[in-house]
């Protein structure tokens, strides 16, 4: 997979803050160092460690997640192509949580030091990237009212109206249609909730008429009902363009 697609999906989503010159694009191209290919539920980050680049997502799912000492999981986040797994290790000393696979993935690394360089010459930049560490702290804020405040039907079909409009913000969503690798433990995981409870919702979205899962793909027949009855308003994920498409001319 070449680093040039690879950059295009971060660009694509970076410049919903503003436009980006064509000198701006090529240092993000330039600061790619690799890509690798994963198979499900490989380690990228382990919690504790202090990784020498930061990942990002071209193809697959990834995920954040915390381990209890008795071995139960917490999963915190989720990455879609595009995303950034680990920005916040650019300034911190170590991560806070794990970060694995959740499907076959695509993983391309930024170095440290040359996003930190572009980012110091590029106030351009350096509010972009500042804006989507803003938008994962948004999202972290509705899962947290997601498992504290609503109900196991409303947790489930809030959780597929985010990932479904997330995957559609990369071009990734067809015909109302898209890639759903996550089980029913990995759901459980994310919501707070058995497995058991997990198979129940599901059913019950099913039988609603709201969606259809299967073989790892997501159907969402009527999108305005399935987000009424999550209680979702997508303002959270800032998927708009928040400027004018002007192009901004090479410095």
């Amino acid at each position: 997979m070449s680093t040039s697609l690879l950059a295009s999906l971060l660009i694509r989503k970076l410049e919903r803050f503003g436009p980006w010159s064509s000198d701006e694009r090529q240092r993000i191209h330039d600061a790619i160092d690799s890509t690798i290919r994963l198979p499900a539920h490989a380690h990228l980050v382990q919690e504790g460690e202090t990784p020498d680049g930061i990942h990002l997502v071209l193809e697959g799912f990834a995920c954040g997640y915390k381990l209890l000492p008795d071995g139960r999981r917490q999963i915190v986040s989720y990455s879609v192509p595009g995303d950034l797994c680990d920005l916040r290790t650019t300034l911190l000393p170590q991560m806070d949580c794990s970060i694995g696979t959740i499907s076959h993935a695509v993983v391309g690394r930024l170095s440290r030091e040359r996003l930190t360089e572009l980012t110091l010459h590029s106030p351009r930049m350096a509010r972009a990237f500042w804006q989507t560490t803003l938008v994962e702290q948004a999202i972290a804020r509705e899962w947290l009212i997601n498992v504290g405040q609503r109900t196991a039907f409303s947790r489930a079909a809030h959780l597929l109206c985010e990932m479904f409009l997330r995957l559609r913000a990369v071009g990734l969503v067809k015909d109302n249609s898209c890639e759903f690798p996550l089980t029913q433990t990995e759901i459980a995981d994310t919501l707070a909730l058995s497995t058991v409870h997990v198979n129940r919702t599901l059913m019950e979205l099913r039988r609603s008429g709201l969606i259809t899962l299967r073989d790892k793909h997501l159907t969402i027949h009527h999108l305005p009902a399935l987000e009424a009855a999550a209680g979702f308003d997508p303002g959270y994920l800032h998927l708009e363009a928040t400027h004018d498409d002007d192009v901004i001319p090479d410095a």
